[in-house]
């Protein structure tokens, strides 16, 4: 129980945070209409990360290798949460997308930092269990969030609620501040940080990946099938109404039962994490998880949508678990933030491409067919990921006990 101490804490401020994100988001999209009753105004909010994203990881991945992680992680909440706390009092729309791009700025250095102080913290032999939980955390705070943001909208308003976000954000501080350092050495080490400098790193992540094939064969297979998911998932909605003809409470009631699905994923690949091969979370989950969108994209009421939501929602949290073991194992912590960064950037460019390839191709042909071709395309690569890793020769790439050996 000792050796979970440090873990706990960690996911406990993280888990804390991600329930005030939920509570923010409702808030906020409530806030922004009722400010000024523009549906647009509210699609902007989602425009704003990726372009914090494409501002930000170009470099930041060089700032957070270079720097103490924990310190990095404190600072990053202290911003957001103060940042946050400012919205409720500023009535003009322009500056509180400027004050959200600084946020989502702040964020960009969050998720690498975390990847890296995760893999130094946890031992490798607990980090699918650990991963499990955290997966657990999120589906949780999904799921009670927004019930959470409905009661305080109607009784205390949306500025309250995007308030205790922002105090959320400095409560994940604190708990951080409660954690170990992990990066003794790296506060005697302070490169300055030029164009040169991010030149060199570049190349550096370019060497790792030519070096690393079988981790970045992985990597792509698994990248291709979520993204895909990803993008079809911008569609489900329009789905669920105009060709299943539900309604916009059928629609919520999907949504929640989804995310109980994916906590009871977490849950059972938290239970599995020493019985069940990385491999198979990684392949059998993604594989299932693609099924899953197949299933959905084939449905035709109510109910064999809502099976269809609740087995993808449960096999993705195998499938999360699973990548993010695999990254933590594979990737040299020494670049793993310079890695994580650009890789979240490229990432999001092909979930924009994705995305918006699949609304066109929406256009000119039926709904159903268009997402049931990508969502079938998913599965092909899918299940390329999965006869690939069931190798035998591959075995050495999953290993739990210690570093991976790339090649």
């Amino acid at each position: 129980m000792k050796l979970w101490k440090n873990p706990i804490l960690l996911i406990s401020g993280i888990g804390i945070s991600y329930l005030g994100n939920w509570i923010y988001l409702i808030a906020l999209n409530l806030s922004i209409l009722n400010l000024t009753g523009s549906a647009a105004a509210v699609a902007g909010l989602y425009i704003i990360r990726p372009i914090a994203v494409l501002i930000t990881n170009t470099w930041s991945g060089s700032v957070i290798d270079r720097i103490n992680k924990r310190k990095l992680m404190i600072m990053v909440d202290i911003i957001r949460g103060l940042f946050v706390c400012l919205i409720p009092f500023i009535s003009t729309l322009w500056v509180i997308y400027f004050l959200l791009l600084l946020i989502n700025m702040a964020g960009a250095f969050f998720g690498p930092s975390s990847s890296v102080y995760i893999t130094k913290l946890v031992p490798a032999e607990n980090r699918k269990r650990f991963n499990s939980i955290m997966s657990m955390t999120s589906s949780g705070a999904f799921l009670l969030g927004p019930a959470i943001a409905g009661v305080l909208i109607m009784y205390v308003g949306t500025e309250i609620c995007i308030i205790i976000n922002g105090v959320t954000f400095l409560i994940c501080a604190f708990f951080i501040y409660l954690l170990p350092n992990v990066d003794e050495k790296i506060d005697q080490v302070r490169d300055p940080i030029r164009l040169q400098t991010l030149l060199n790193d570049w190349k550096e992540v370019r060497q790792f990946s030519i070096n690393a094939k079988f981790f970045i064969f992985v990597y792509i297979l698994f990248q291709t099938a979520m993204l895909i998911g990803f993008a079809l998932d911008s569609q489900e909605v329009t789905f669920i109404k105009q060709h299943l003809k539900l309604s916009d409470r059928d629609y919520g009631l999907i949504v929640s039962i989804t995310g109980i699905g994916a906590l009871a994923g977490a849950f059972v690949s938290a239970l599995a994490a020493k019985r069940v091969p990385l491999k198979m979370y990684i392949g059998g989950g993604m594989f299932l998880t693609t099924i899953g969108y197949v299933a959905f994209y084939s449905s035709f009421d109510f109910l064999t949508a809502t099976i269809a939501f609740i087995f993808l929602g449960f096999f993705m949290a195998f499938a999360n678990t699973g990548y993010a073991t695999f990254f933590q194992n594979s990737v040299p912590v020494e670049i793993m933030g310079r890695f994580g960064s650009i890789a979240d950037m490229l990432q999001g460019l092909i979930q924009i491409g994705f995305t918006l390839l699949l609304g066109f191709f929406a256009e000119w042909f039926s709904l159903q067919f268009v997402c049931l071709i990508f969502s079938i395309v998913g599965t092909v690569f899918a299940f390329i990921l999965l006869i690939m890793i069931l190798i035998p020769s591959k075995g050495k790439y999953f290993s739990e006990s210690s570093r991976v050996v790339n090649g």
